[in-house]
C-alpha cells in the first residue's frame, strides 16, 4: 500500500525530532529556520499488540508488523506559495501525500526563537492553512478557465463542473479548507484530479515540553478551543521526551522512563496508529509456523483485493478465503477450536475484509 502521511508545520516546531522517533530514516535537526533542503521519507512500523497475542497460540519463527510511510516535509512560512522560505517545492511534496499530520509548537524556548517572534499555535494553523488555500485556489481557477471553454460550446458536464468548481472557489476565498465544503460523491469527481492540499484529512500534534507531557498546557487549550467544531484528532506529544525514549535500547528502561514521565506508552506509538487510521487503513493477519504477519489494506477491500496485497498471484487465482476473527482465535486458542465452535468461515469473492481478520487464501494459477 503506497500511501503516505506527511508531517507538516511552521519551521522549528519539532517535526523532524518527532519523525526521527518513529522512522527508520533519520532527518537532520537544526535550530536554524529553513535549513532543510529536502523532505525525509521513512517506513514506520505500526504498533499492534494483537501480534503478540496471536503468537501465544501459534508457535512461529517470526512476527512481522505492518508499516506506513511517513514523510517529514521541511517547515513552511508565510509566503511559501510565492517561493518564500523553502518555497513551492515542499508544497508539491505535500500534494503527493494522502493525509497530513500538522505539528504545532506548544512550548517556550528562548534558545529556539519562533520564526514569527512568538509562540502561538492557533496563528500557526491559520498561517499554514492560508498558504495551502492560496495554492488550492490557483488550481481551482486554472480548471475553471479550462472548463469555461467547453461550457461555451454547450458541454453539459463542463457546465456542471463549473457550478461545482465555483462553489469551491467561493468556499476557499472565504478562508475555508476544501475538505469542509459539503458536496456529493458525484460532485467530488470535478476536483479529484486537482489533488487539493486542503482536501486532505489532517490531524494535529501539539509538541509540548516535558512538564506538559501528560496534562498539556495553555497553548494546547487554545488549540483545543480552536478545533472544537472540527472532527480533526488532536494528540499531545513531548518531542524531547520521545527523543530520549527512542534512544533507549532496553524495553525495561523505556518502560521505567515512561512511568517516571507519567505516561503509559510512547506518544509516538499513538501518533503512528492515528496516522494509520487517518489514511483509512486497517489490518488483517496471516498466521502460521513460518510467520505471523500484519497486512495493510484500505477499509472496504474485498478478499481478492486483500489477497493481492500478499501477492498478485493470489488475487489472480483467488478461489476462496478461509476466515477467523481475531477475538474468536485468541478466545478459543486454536484454529481447530474455531472450527469446532463454528467460528471458521469460508468466504467468496464478494467478502469485505474486516479489521483483525485472520485469512488463509486458497488460490490456483
Amino acid at each position: 500500500m503506497a500511501l503516505q502521511c506527511g508531517i507538516i508545520g511552521i519551521t522549528n516546531v519539532g517535526k523532524t525530532t518527532i519523525f526521527n522517533c518513529i522512522s527508520n530514516t533519520k532527518g537532520e535537526t537544526s535550530s536554524y529556520a529553513f535549513s532543510a533542503v529536502k523532505s525525509n521519507i521513512g517506513v514506520v512500523q505500526v504498533p499492534d499488540p494483537r501480534l503478540a497475542e496471536l503468537a501465544k497460540y501459534q508457535e512461529t519463527e517470526k512476527i512481522v508488523p505492518t508499516t506506513v510511510e511517513i514523510v517529514d516535509i521541511p517547515g513552511l512560512a508565510r509566503g511559501s506559495n510565492r517561493g518564500e522560505g523553502v518555497g513551492n517545492k515542499f508544497l508539491a511534496d505535500i500534494r503527493n501525500t494522502d493525509a497530513l499530520i500538522h505539528v504545532l509548537r506548544c512550548f517556550d524556548d528562548e534558545l529556539l526563537p519562533h520564526v514569527d517572534g512568538s509562540v502561538d499555535p492557533v496563528r500557526d494553523i491559520e498561517t499554514l492553512d492560508l498558504e495551502l488555500q492560496v495554492k488550492d485556489l490557483e488550481s481551482v481557477m486554472k480548471k475553471i478557465e479550462r472548463l469555461n471553454r467547453a461550457a461555451k460550446v454547450g458541454d453539459k458536464d463542463a457546465i456542471k463542473g463549473l457550478e461545482v468548481l465555483n462553489r469551491y472557489r467561493e468556499h476557499i476565498e472565504g478562508f475555508n479548507n476544501a475538505r469542509t465544503l459539503e458536496v456529493t460523491e458525484g460532485e467530488k469527481k470535478y476536483v479529484e484530479d486537482l489533488f487539493l492540499l486542503t482536501m486532505k484529512p489532517v490531524m494535529f500534534v501539539c509538541n509540548v515540553d516535558a512538564p506538559a507531557a501528560v496534562e498539556g498546557n495553555g497553548y494546547v487549550d487554545k488549540v483545543r478551543s480552536f478545533l472544537k467544531d472540527s472532527d480533526s484528532e488532536l494528540l499531545v506529544i513531548a518531542g524531547a521526551i520521545e527523543s530520549e525514549i527512542a534512544e533507549l535500547e532496553s524495553a525495561e528502561d523505556r518502560l521505567a522512563f515512561l512511568r517516571d514521565a507519567g505516561l503509559d506508552e510512547p506518544g509516538v506509538d499513538k501518533l503512528v496508529r492515528a496516522a494509520y487510521k487517518l489514511l483509512d487503513l486497517q489490518t488483517f493477519f496471516t498466521v502460521g509456523p513460518k510467520e505471523i504477519r500484519a497486512w495493510t489494506i484500505k477499509i472496504g477491500m474485498t478478499a481478492p483485493q486483500a489477497a493481492g496485497v500478499i501477492h498478485s498471484d493470489l488475487e489472480r487465482g483467488f478461489i476462496r478465503a478461509e476466515v477467523m476473527k481475531y477475538n474468536d482465535f485468541v478466545t478459543l486458542k486454536s484454529e481447530h477450536a474455531c472450527k469446532e465452535a463454528g467460528k471458521f468461515f469460508v468466504e467468496g469473492r464478494n467478502y469485505v475484509v474486516e479489521d483483525g481478520d485472520i485469512l488463509h487464501i486458497r488460490f490456483n494459477v
